[in-house]
């Protein structure tokens, strides 16, 4: 296979086998990675658990030290690492995406991996979407980096990961579709969504032949509703709104209030809260749907679902806001779940089998929840659907969904939880749609290869620049240090008669790239021209000019 070529084909903006290709090869390195990932989690959870299967099998003191080691073993992996490489989870993958093509640092890679692995283990209310996420979009572009693919479909690809990471941890191949489009990319292009999907597929395939077939809530069992239920639907909707408006407004609080203490006291004071909370209400550890299947298979009391729900509430707002590595979205969902069960109760009151329908309301408050939460409403009716098995709920959460999300944007100014925390760390994740535009078509699509390189200024080109005016002539110029580049070109003139040799200053731009760094070169003076080169500003391989580049950007626009 001619690798320019391939290339060359993934520098357009447009659906290709290439990038199909790309997208199947990424997504199964990154399945794998969250493969690993949840091996290891398993292995950890049986070194820190040892024969106890829940956390009620363990001793109340073990549970208060057992967040502590885990503290300290995050702590051990962050030292090794620096901790400047301490960002992760997907607010700093929306961050990469959208300024660095999808490029994470492989040392927040590791932190993640291990850190995240920790957490999970020891009992923190965090989930591990974050950390898939973040390994997803990592080992996604290993390949892309490796054989220096434009920079273009570096991004893609990293949606690519993203996508398989989601489907490989949670068996949802649609649901991280979505999730996606709809939170990362902030966009529906059909040339993105092909090789996501393909990539989404190939996390599940693989999942599903290490761990099995199963959805995480097969457990639970949807009923159809009376008539008169749907409307009580739309309260749940509501109080769910505010739910997650104040969870968001408690998270960023304490962020906020900790954000000038040293990160070592604030991860020990997260272990030293959840190992507190621990020793008196063991069912509130962890974030896992364990604890909330005993919970609906046991009937427990109502007093104890709203114990479980605050502890639950206050655990994982520690963990996030003072910097377990971790997601927010594995709590979110367990939160959602109980709160629709508690709030499903007073239904007793006008029916006779109110039993039945816990579990109905659990899948609605998970999707009503997260969908005000990080404002993907889309990506919680599939993640809910998706995860129970069942398109019987779209109706009703459709009925749930709208007002919750209505309610948290409208009523309460709440902003998605992603956002707020990119604004806290004062990480920019928005672009020019220029620059938007721009960065979706690598250079190699765009420069013209016709060009010839002129090594003497003695050399005369005035006679094949008039029989060859599509030819680019470059002048080769050392300057006792570096070798630099000048275009030399006849211009006209205003009576389009007399002609002049014009010599003028070439800056060079690497053949990854994308045309938002030829805009950014040329944009101030509108004329002149680039030359991309690969490897070394030597090796030359094509010439944009501002009417060339002009040209695509009229033609892009229509």
């Amino acid at each position: 296979m001619d690798l320019s070529k391939f290339r060359q084909k993934l520098a357009t903006q447009g659906a290709s086998l290439e990038l199909c290709l790309m997208g199947v090869v990424s997504g199964t390195c990154a399945a794998l990675l969250i493969i690993l990932f949840k091996l290891t989690i398993d292995g950890l959870h049986s070194l820190f658990m040892g024969d106890a299967q829940t956390y009620n099998d363990l001793s109340p003191t073990y549970r208060f030290f057992l967040p502590i080691v885990g503290a300290l073993c995050i702590l051990a992996v962050a030292l090794l690492t620096g901790f400047k490489h301490y960002r992760m989870g997907i607010p700093f993958v929306i961050h990469r995406v959208k300024h660095f093509f999808g490029r994470i640092p492989f040392r927040t890679t590791i932190n993640q991996f291990l850190g995240g692995a920790f957490a999970i283990a020891s009992g923190f209310s965090v989930g591990r979407e974050g950390p898939s996420v973040h390994l997803g979009a990592s080992g996604s572009t290993f390949f892309g980096h490796w054989l220096r693919l434009p920079e273009n479909s570096i991004r893609i690809l990293s949606g690519c990961g993203i996508a398989a990471g989601i489907s490989a941890s949670f068996n949802t191949p649609f649901a991280a579709v979505i999730f996606v489009m709809e939170v990362v990319f902030r966009e529906y292009k059909v040339h993105i969504f092909i090789p996501i999907m393909l990539a989404a597929a190939c996390g599940s395939v693989l999942t599903r032949m290490v761990f099995g077939g199963s959805h995480d809530l097969s457990f639970i069992h949807f009923h159809e509703f009376s008539g008169w239920i749907y409307l009580y639907l739309i309260l749940l909707g509501v109080f769910l709104g505010g739910l997650a408006a104040l969870f968001n407004r408690s998270l960023m609080k304490v962020m906020h209030e900790f954000s000038r203490i040293n990160m070592i006291v604030r991860l020990l004071l997260a272990a030293v809260i959840t190992g507190a909370i621990g020793f008196v209400l063991p069912e509130s550890l962890g974030a896992s749907f364990d604890s909330a299947q005993q919970m609906l298979s046991q009937n427990a009391s109502i007093q104890l679902l709203v114990a479980i729900l605050c502890a639950k509430f206050v655990l994982t707002v520690v963990a996030i806001a003072l910097g377990i590595p971790g997601g927010l979205m594995g709590p979110v969902f367990v939160i959602g779940m109980f709160s629709g069960v508690i709030l499903a109760a007073p239904l007793g009151l006008f029916t006779s089998n109110s039993e039945q329908l816990y579990g109905s309301f659990s899948l609605l408050g998970m999707a009503g929840l997260m969908a005000a939460v990080v404002h993907a409403p889309l990506a919680a009716l599939s993640a809910v659907m998706e995860l129970s098995n069942t398109t019987a709920l779209i109706l009703p959460t459709i009925l749930v969904v709208v007002p919750a999300y209505v309610t948290s944007t409208q009523v309460f100014k709440n902003k998605s939880i992603f956002i707020q925390q990119l604004d806290f760390q004062k990480l920019p994740y928005t672009i020019s749609p220029v620059q938007d535009s721009l960065q979706k078509t690598g250079v190699l699509a765009v420069m013209s290869t016709q060009f010839e390189v002129l090594h003497s200024p003695s050399d005369n080109p005035v006679n094949r620049l008039e029989d060859n005016p599509e030819v680019y002539f470059l002048l080769a110029l050392d300057d006792g240090q570096t070798r630099v580049y000048e275009w030399t070109y006849l211009d006209s003139g205003l009576d389009g008669e007399s002609a002049r040799l014009v010599r003028e200053p070439l800056q060079g731009v690497k053949f990854q790239k994308t045309l938002a760094e030829v805009y950014a070169i040329l944009a101030q003076e509108r004329k002149g021209a680039v030359y991309i080169y690969e490897d070394t500003p030597e090796n030359i391989v094509g010439v944009i000019t501002w009417d060339s580049l002009s040209k695509h950007l009229h033609h892009a626009s229509y």
